[in-house]
């Protein structure tokens, strides 16, 4: 079985303000809404490719509600905690400029609701898939990852880990089966600028001497680059497409691999371009990929 884990899922309200003006009065001209969260999204995109999996989550409020009652409609098993205080968060992201965001906080999370996660997290099995994807609230430490990762050491349980700076680098020293920092985050690590895809293959290279099994590496427009545990190393440019919703094409490009290492396990060629296929075709669509158009954009590449 594959988990995922979200501490901080999240309500995207997604929206078009043509000729947004500051300081003064804009109105919408498109708007959607999603569950959102990494986790979520690597749920969702795996529900779509047929992968069976269970999302852990945070749920606050009549937000955290609207979340699940959405997360549900998508055919996932929700497994959430509720939090009897704070609300979880909405964050706006204004589509026609590009990459402008405005994210919420979401509710504090208290020990022993970390605590009962933890229980949870201990009846995984071996040969699961567990997904640390996202952010966490500011009030809990930046070794939550790596805790978990250590509680967990020795079940034979493959770990995935997307997220940035200490959250990442605090985990790999325990192994995990996969990373996916994109060229900036990697850039961040090792004090560097990474713009193009051979540069960015030596430092996920040293990825891989510090623990990390798998390195993945996301270059939006430029494509990505696998470092793979087996010592072979993959890239391609980007698949051919419009750009309609960039929101979730990373947590795609994590489902995806994960797809093709259930669909044809030590195939590292296989997961790297099905990661690829599903990050595109996220970005090509409204919604998240669906799997007819994650193997429409296989076809191209292949």
């Amino acid at each position: 079985m594959i988990y995922t884990v979200t501490f901080n899922p999240s309500l995207d309200y997604i929206v078009t303000v043509n000729d947004f003006q500051l300081g003064m009065t804009n109105r919408t001209d498109t708007e959607l809404m999603l569950p959102g969260g990494k986790g979520i999204n690597v749920s969702i995109v795996l529900s779509n490719l047929g992968i069976e999996n269970t999302a852990f989550y945070y749920s606050a409020g009549f937000v955290g509600q609207e979340i699940t009652r959405r997360i549900e409609e998508s055919g996932i098993r929700a497994d959430y905690i509720e939090i009897t205080e704070g609300c979880s968060r909405i964050n706006l992201k204004l589509k026609s400029i590009d990459g402008t965001e405005i994210n919420g906080m979401g509710p504090d999370i208290p020990e022993e609701k970390v605590e009962e996660l933890l229980k949870k997290l201990d009846g995984l099995q071996e040969g699961d898939t567990l997904v640390l994807a996202g952010s966490i609230p500011k009030t809990m430490p930046d070794t939550i990852y790596s805790d978990i990762m250590n509680r967990l050491s020795g079940k034979n349980i493959r770990i995935v880990v997307d997220a940035t700076r200490d959250l990442l680098v605090n985990v790999l020293k325990y192994h995990p089966f996969l990373i996916k920092p994109n060229n900036h985050e990697l850039g961040e690590i090792f004090g560097v600028k990474l713009t193009t895809r051979e540069s960015v293959i030596p430092y996920a290279e040293k990825l891989r001497e510090m623990g990390a099994r798998n390195v993945l590496i996301s270059m939006a427009g430029e494509g990505g680059v696998l470092v793979a545990e087996d010592g072979s190393v993959f890239m391609s440019e980007a698949p051919k497409g419009k750009l309609v919703n960039g929101v979730g094409a990373g947590d795609s490009m994590v489902a995806g691999f994960i797809t093709g290492t259930v669909e044809k396990p030590g195939d590292y060629e296989y997961a790297f371009k099905m990661g690829l296929s599903a990050g595109s075709a996220s970005a090509f669509s409204e919604f998240l990929a669906t799997r007819e158009e994650v193997l429409k954009v296989y076809e191209t590449i292949c």
